[in-house]
């Protein structure tokens, strides 16, 4: 098991690594069916979330998790990467007392992904490039004469 990112609070939690909850991106993609693996509904979901900002969404509602490259959606192994993520201490309190269960996650990490800081960025310069948008080509179209 490859972890390529993790942030908690005591050392102690890594070893019981195995016992965290696991998210796949998948479950909260909104261009995906239920039968494909989506767990909320398309209304809620976001449209194609990544490991990194779902990683970024647990930081952001400060919960420890871990980030797995290597390992593959069962249903659809070009879906690669999943979050590990701590929801319950081992003396049974939860990390964030706001978000009690699987599903509750889900969704306030469904609410986050669409305003991440990487998400925004990458829209405003697509937008403003294709207002300003002049055809390249010049001249005349059509077969040359010899």
């Amino acid at each position: 098991m490859v972890l390529s990112c993790y942030r908690g609070g005591m050392d102690g939690e890594i070893s019981n690594i195995k016992k965290w909850i696991i998210l796949y991106p998948i479950y909260i993609n909104s261009k995906k069916t239920i039968a494909e693996g989506r767990r909320i509904s398309t209304s809620k979901a976001c449209e194609n979330p990544t490991c990194a900002e779902i990683g970024d969404c647990c930081s952001h509602l400060k919960l420890p998790f871990a980030i797995e490259i290597s390992h593959a959606y069962p249903r659809d192994f070009m879906q690669q990467g999943r979050v590990r993520v701590l929801l319950k201490n081992e003396d049974g309190t939860f990390s964030n007392p706001a978000i009690s269960s699987r599903k509750q996650l889900m969704l306030r990490i469904a609410e986050l992904v669409p305003r991440h800081p990487g998400r925004t960025k990458k829209q405003e310069p697509a937008a403003a490039s294709t207002l300003g948008a002049v055809p390249s080509k010049s001249g005349r179209g059509g077969k040359k004469k010899r």
